[in-house]
């Protein structure tokens, strides 16, 4: 069997393997296989080709590691609008309690509202900006 069909199998057992674990970088290390079945296809020998896949797989995930490491973290849990759809919504605040609280009727429960650090309690609209438990942080809209 040739060097280049190896390559090629290798290859295509770590897509595999990288569909079912789920991650990206098994896929990366086979583009470093793929290139090492390239350069035996173009008549590089053994020690090429393993310098090759080496080079350009772990090339790969170094390149990916650092793109990610640059890249903004997602916002936390409750502050996310992809985790809880209730970010970004707008209740009505009648009146505040006089610990700094308010009770809405809001998606058919009562919740405990609490205006976001550094906001005045003020009646009216309001937005969603976190959910901490049973408590909705807003602010004025």
């Amino acid at each position: 069997m040739a060097n280049s069909t190896i390559w090629w199998l290798i290859a295509g057992a770590a897509i595999v393997l990288e569909l079912l674990s789920g991650t990206v970088y098994l896929l990366l290390l086979a583009t470093g296989f793929a290139a090492a079945a390239i350069a035996a296809h173009v008549g590089a020998g053994t020690v090429a080709q393993l310098v090759v896949a080496a080079l350009v797989g772990v090339g790969a995930v170094l390149a990916w590691y650092v793109v990610q490491r640059r890249r903004p973290g997602p916002p936390p849990t409750g502050s996310n609008r992809d985790v809880n759809l209730d970010i970004g919504e707008i209740i009505h605040i009648e009146a505040w309690n006089p610990d700094g609280t308010a009770t809405v009727r809001y998606r058919g429960a009562q919740w405990t509202v609490v205006p976001r650090s550094g906001h005045a309690p003020a009646t009216g609209e309001h937005r969603v900006v976190e959910v901490i438990g049973s408590r909705l942080v807003v602010e004025k809209t």
